[in-house]
């Protein structure tokens, strides 16, 4: 019922809005001029002065990473919604997150979120919105066939997306985001209870404050013994994540690799003992508080900026490219891998960027690591995996880096799909969850144990039977054979490489 509700009224939108467009010959949009959130907006029908009755909607966007800045009434069953551009930025306007109440029992309703700034997106490909409710609080994703895509002539010609929603408990807080939030408080309480652990290899400090004085945290993750030895060259591996404040799922996968490697798993107890791990898991704060898509505070793509970022404007950036190059400069760490984690808007699964060198053999090595974690996780694709060195990535932390850092260094974007995956001999994408996010997070953490056996730079201590047990956990994925790890099958592809 409500997809052909939908349907019909997409339909008479559009011809209404081609009318509408020869007609006065001008566009519409006012949306530009956006610069709050919606803060307990009731909606009623136009001219309406009574007191609000059940049905007429209240919303709210006036929370933390909320974003919703207007609420057009279009009649007793449509909205049309204008996503809040980024502070300082009209440019980008993707993230929505906002909660609708007062509503009546089975009341039906299209929301049409209206602007846009970007063509193409995985709702074109089944992605549809998240919601929860005050007594259903997990969030799940809408039904994709209530949900289209179109280009609207109406509204600049942005993108809409259009989907169709009933209401069914009246008293019930209902809460719509474009993909499951990840806050700076959620971080904040789950770095206060990894603390509260006093666990002797994790250590968190504060590098920087943001331009709204948030903490930028950086955890260090390293077996003590390893860390303060003066002698022992110290492999490091650096992670950063959120420097796109919308890139919510990037959050969940640093919590994963951070929740492996601080546990009592053998592969986290042998990467602790060899490896120290520095990860900022927020590197852009104010933009994730503040409900913004790419920006931080000041309307800064931090990722364009790592060059030369400002000290005040871009302090977070500027904080953890000095750590870098500082420890860099350190003759005893290696600095082995920098992993900055994203989501993306159009591709599906997991996969990474890389750069490009002159150097064959160097370009043959920074694959292994890809092809060893799509060993390990099944969502993870290596034929979506590219190497690169376009121009308008200079300023990424992958390019700068890969620049700077020598050539025993590799420097990749992680990035997952905001929407689903597809494993081998699938048919259907399988849509990802919250727990999904994190098991990425975990498998690439142990990936690492994998890339370092292959270069002989650890030995595999564990028990025999862990060893044969983790084996036979994975062999039921295709490709993989019991007996043969990520390690010994990639030992294998690239004899011709190493020599």
């Amino acid at each position: 019922m409500e997809r052909r509700l939908l349907c019909d009224r997409m339909e008479r939108k559009m011809e209404e809005n081609t009318v509408r467009d020869v007609e006065t010959g001008s566009e519409t949009g006012g949306e530009d001029a956006l610069v709050g959130n919606v803060n307990k907006l009731m909606v009623s029908p136009p001219g309406y002065s009574g007191a609000p009755r059940k049905g007429h909607l209240l919303f709210d966007a006036c929370f933390e990473s909320g974003n919703l800045g207007r609420v057009d009434y279009i009649s007793e069953f449509e909205f049309d919604l204008f996503i809040r551009p980024d502070t300082c930025n009209p440019r980008f306007r993707v993230w929505f997150n906002f909660t609708v109440e007062n509503v009546r029992e089975t009341q039906r309703v299209i929301f049409n979120v209206v602007n846009f700034s970007k063509t193409k997106s995985l709702y074109r490909d089944g992605m549809s919105p998240v919601i929860k409710s005050t007594s259903r609080p997990k969030w799940q994703r809408l039904p994709a066939k209530n949900v289209y895509y179109y280009r609207c002539p109406d509204h600049r010609r942005n993108y809409v997306m259009s989907f169709a929603f009933c209401f069914d408990r009246e008293d019930d807080v209902y809460h719509f985001a474009y993909c499951y939030p990840y806050t700076y408080s959620r971080l904040q309480h789950y770095l206060a209870s990894l603390e509260r652990r006093n666990l002797p290899y994790l250590q968190r400090e504060q590098l920087g404050l943001s331009v709204q004085q948030r903490r930028l945290d950086l955890l260090t993750i390293t077996n003590t013994a390893e860390h303060l030895d003066p002698e022992r060259e110290k492999k490091l591996v650096f992670l950063t994540s959120r420097v796109h404040p919308g890139e919510s799922p990037a959050s969940f996968i640093c919590q994963g690799v951070i929740d492996f490697l601080v546990s009592q798993h053998p592969v986290a107890q042998i990467l602790r003992d060899h490896v120290i791990f520095k990860i900022v898991p927020m590197l852009n704060p104010d933009g994730v508080y503040l409900g913004n898509y790419r920006c931080s505070l000041m309307g800064f793509d931090l990722n364009r900026h790592w060059q030369d970022p400002s000290p005040w404007a871009q302090p977070t950036l500027h904080a953890v490219k000095q750590l870098i190059v500082q420890m860099n400069q350190d003759p005893r760490v290696s600095l082995e891998f920098y992993i900055d984690v994203h989501a993306h808007s159009t591709m599906l699964n997991g996969f990474m960027y890389g750069n490009v060198f002159e150097d064959e053999e160097r370009v043959q090595r920074q694959a292994v690591f890809p092809r060893l974690l799509c060993q390990n996780a099944p969502d993870f694709s290596f034929s979506n995996t590219s190497f690169n060195k376009d121009m308008v990535k200079a300023g990424t932390g992958r390019r700068f880096l890969g620049g700077l850092l020598d050539d025993t260094s590799y420097c990749y974007t992680l990035e997952v799909s905001f929407y689903s995956y597809m494993t081998a001999g699938s048919t259907a994408p399988v849509p990802y969850t919250e727990e999904t996010y994190t098991k990425l997070g975990r498998n690439v953490a142990r990936t690492f144990l994998d890339y370092y056996k292959l270069n002989n730079l650890i030995k595999d201590n564990r028990p025999i039977h862990i060893q044969s047990s983790e084996v036979a956990g994975n062999g039921n994925r295709k490709g993989n054979g019991v007996g043969r790890d990520a390690a010994d099958r990639e030992r294998e592809k690239s004899q011709g490489v190493r020599h």
